[in-house]
């Protein structure tokens, strides 16, 4: 189920397409691997298998294809990669802050509509990820993937 946004392009599209979604996601986990907070959950790096993954899934969040939801195993698959990880308020604060200079990494476009509203998606999804990684927490099992849209700021288009 997508953002009901008519007229205006996904973030997706905004964002630059699938190239543009796997230059973020590999200057994040670039920054990830030399970061002594977040390279812990990765030992030995971050592999191709993973970067592939992630990037497939913020390109569906962002409104492109649904490989992560077809192939890929969708909300319960990202869930089950979270549980029991018991994620820390400073780490989440950091993945968050981290994949914001990755997109600045990736030169993704800087316009303040488009950078609030992946910085929301951050926020929201960094929150449940933490929430959903403590030990023995009480989680929605079965979710689809989110799809992000624009929110309150849609493109300035002058």
């Amino acid at each position: 189920m997508g953002v009901d946004e008519p007229g205006l392009p996904t973030l997706f599209e905004w964002a630059g397409g699938g190239d543009a979604v796997r230059r973020m996601v590999d200057a994040f986990y670039d920054r990830v691997e030399n970061d002594d907070l977040l390279s812990p959950f990765f030992p030995g790096g971050v592999s191709e298998h993973h970067r592939a993954h992630v990037a497939a899934w913020w390109s569906e969040v962002l409104g492109g294809p649904t490989t992560y939801s077809d192939e890929l195993g969708g909300y319960e698959s990202m869930l089950a990669h979270h549980r029991d990880l018991a994620i820390t308020h400073e780490q989440r604060h950091r993945f968050a802050a981290t994949m914001s200079l990755a997109a600045d990494d990736a030169a993704l476009p800087d316009d303040a509509e488009f950078r609030a509203a992946i910085i929301g998606y951050l926020e929201w999804g960094t929150r449940l990820a933490m929430q959903n990684s403590r030990p023995g927490a009480d989680v929605v099992e079965h979710a689809p993937v989110p799809r992000w849209g624009w929110g309150v700021a849609p493109p300035w288009q002058g």
